[in-house]
């Protein structure tokens, strides 16, 4: 069987199962069942007030098994609106530190292992919309070092990564909106998200008719980053 068949009785199951629900709530019913499941936006764990002295951050970090990463996209279904969340913790990340700058970091993600509650919508991300099998990793690239001296100490948290980035075989510059701080372990937490408009990345967001993705999204990460 086809993969595109395969997707698209997958979701025609999904259907069904609406349908039969129709007597409590039907599209409605199925929409807070995605939005209860939907993960909640990456952020800092409690620091209990840890910090690090810059001059003992440098050196180059790598990510650990704590990490993931992940998109979060807005979708109607049948005029309820619904968000969701795919998360995959195959991460990999480096990150060099050198007076109280980041200098240089890369996060590489195995696209074909984010995952959501719902295998149908999984199959159809991979196989129609960015193509794994063709381009199997994201990657997000640091150009611009950024002064980690404040987040370090504790002082300001809030920090903007500048850098490349690259998915399905396509690159653009980019921003993300993050917080860097330090845990009691002495592990250098990251967490942000970046804005993405899928058209950029020669991605069609899905329209099936009766569900139908907005143009744009983010990609979001959570960096536990040890030495």
């Amino acid at each position: 069987m086809r993969t595109r068949t395969k997707v698209l009785l997958g979701i025609a199951a999904g259907v069904v199962v609406i349908g039969a629900a129709g007597v409590i709530g039907g599209p409605i019913v199925y929409a807070n069942l995605v939005n209860g499941s939907a993960e909640a936006e990456p952020t800092l764990a409690p620091t209990g007030g840890a910090t690090l002295d810059p001059a003992d951050a440098d050196g180059t970090w790598q990510a650990g098994n704590d990490s993931f990463a992940g998109y979060r996209v807005h979708e109607v279904l049948r005029g309820q609106d619904v968000t969701v969340t795919g998360r995959t913790k195959d991460v990999d990340a480096t990150a060099t530190v050198a007076d109280g700058s980041l200098d240089r970091a890369t996060v590489t993600v195995q696209v074909a292992s984010i995952a959501t509650p719902e295998s149908a919508r999984d199959e159809y991300f991979r196989s129609q919309a960015l193509q794994t099998d063709r381009f199997p990793t994201a990657t997000f690239r640091v150009t611009d070092p950024v002064d980690v001296r404040a987040a370090l100490a504790g002082t300001d948290r809030d920090v903007t990564l500048r850098g490349d980035l690259t998915m399905h075989g396509v690159t653009k510059t980019v921003e993300a909106d993050a917080q860097l701080g330090v845990d009691g372990d002495g592990h250098v937490q990251v967490a942000g998200s970046i804005p993405v408009t899928f058209a950029d990345y020669g991605v069609d967001a899905p329209d099936l008719g009766f569900v139908k993705v907005d143009g744009s999204g983010a990609v979001e990460f959570s960096l536990e980053l040890t030495r």
